[in-house]
């Protein structure tokens, strides 16, 4: 059984967390954007940014972000998904969509209507509700593509919400 969990939820997972982005996405110079991030988003007033670690019983197989930029160019698109990553042993069970629909959920619950991606991947994001949507441009002068999924608004009946 696999379970995501929020660091913001869980502060007491921050130092595993800072490890573990660190270790799967930072080079040495960037080491610190991790740590800086991830450990003021416990204390961040609005939703952004917010940061998920996937475990399966007691080990961390997994990991995802919700950020306000990628260091992309379309700065007028927000929230990003940043830092996708399954372990390589887990692959191939879907487990990369637990961690993109937590995210999906709480953008929505915090009231986003879309939840963007870049990328050079293609056919992955597609199999869970993305559509590419443009190219965008980073600062070191590479180009990814950009990936957009729509956050339908809950419907309310007489029972509650639904999806």
């Amino acid at each position: 059984m696999v379970e995501v969990i929020s660091v913001r939820e869980h502060p007491e997972r921050v130092e595993e967390a800072i490890a573990y982005f660190q270790q799967k996405w930072a080079s040495e110079e960037s080491k610190a954007i991790y740590d800086d991030c991830i450990r003021h988003s416990l204390t961040a007033s609005g939703f952004l940014p917010q940061w998920y670690l996937l475990y399966q019983e007691e080990e961390i197989i997994g990991c995802v972000g919700v950020i306000s930029n990628d260091f992309i160019s379309r700065m007028d698109l927000y929230p990003w998904l940043c830092a996708l990553y399954v372990e390589e042993k887990y692959r191939g069970h879907a487990y990369g969509n637990y961690l993109l629909e937590r995210a999906k959920e709480d953008a929505r619950a915090a009231g986003y209507t879309q939840l963007y991606l870049c990328t050079d991947h293609v056919g992955y994001y597609e199999k869970y509700g993305f559509h590419y949507l443009a190219q965008g441009y980073h600062p070191w002068g590479e180009s990814s593509r950009i990936y957009e999924a729509e956050l339908l608004p809950y419907q309310q009946n007489e029972r509650g919400l639904l999806k």
